[in-house]
Order: structure tokens, then C-alpha cells, then sequence
């Protein structure tokens, strides 16, 4: 009678994890997130403050709680397309600087249409 070596499910599925690597790209995304996200509560801050000051009788006010208010809906903005920057960068494998080149199609391989 032959013996059997392994079973139905023996060993990993999976090959090796690569090595995490620091990725100048997701952090500098995400240091630009966070800087607009802080300066949009700073502007929302204002614009409630200028809101109390223009409420209270003062004509400049209005002027810089509009300003405080459209910077602060470019912030979030801005914080929006930044997070959806960072989130595609990290749902993607990074790429080699070795292999960058490697699977791309010449321009004598492609068809003119």
C-alpha cells in the first residue's frame, strides 16, 4: 500500500508578502489631505466667527465670512480628491522602477486606426 505525502489542503496558498516599503507617494497624498482638512475646520471656525461679528453690526465682516466660507468649501474640497488620490494609490500595487518599462507596448506593435 502507497503512502500519501500530503493532504487535500497542505501548505500555504499564497506566496511570500513582499516587504512593506515606505511610499513617498501615499504619504505626501496624505499629508496634503490632512493640511486641508486642518485648514478647512480653521476656515469654518472663522466664517462662524465672522457670522457673530457681521450679526452684530460690522459691514467688513460679511466680506470675509464669504472669503472664509468659499475657502473653506475648497479645502474640503480639495481634502475630498486628495483622499480619493490616497485611496487609489494604496487599493494598487506599487511599481518597480525595473519593471516600469517592461510591460508596455512599443509603437511599432500598435495599429493605426
Amino acid at each position: 500500500m502507497a503512502e500519501r505525502s500530503g493532504g487535500k489542503r497542505r501548505g500555504a496558498r499564497k506566496g511570500a508578502r513582499p516587504p512593506r516599503r515606505f511610499r513617498r507617494d501615499v504619504f505626501a497624498l496624505s499629508l496634503g489631505t490632512t493640511v486641508a482638512v486642518v485648514a478647512w475646520g480653521y476656515l469654518v471656525y472663522a466664517a462662524i466667527d465672522f457670522g457673530s461679528d457681521a450679526r452684530g453690526g460690522e459691514g467688513r465682516a460679511w466680506a470675509l465670512l464669504a472669503l472664509a466660507a468659499v475657502g473653506a468649501a475648497a479645502c474640503l474640497f480639495a481634502a475630498l480628491l486628495l483622499l480619493a488620490r490616497v485611496l487609489r494609490a494604496l487599493s494598487t500595487a506599487p511599481v518597480s522602477p525595473e519593471s516600469a518599462g517592461s510591460d508596455r507596448p512599443t509603437g511599432s506593435h500598435q495599429k493605426d486606426h
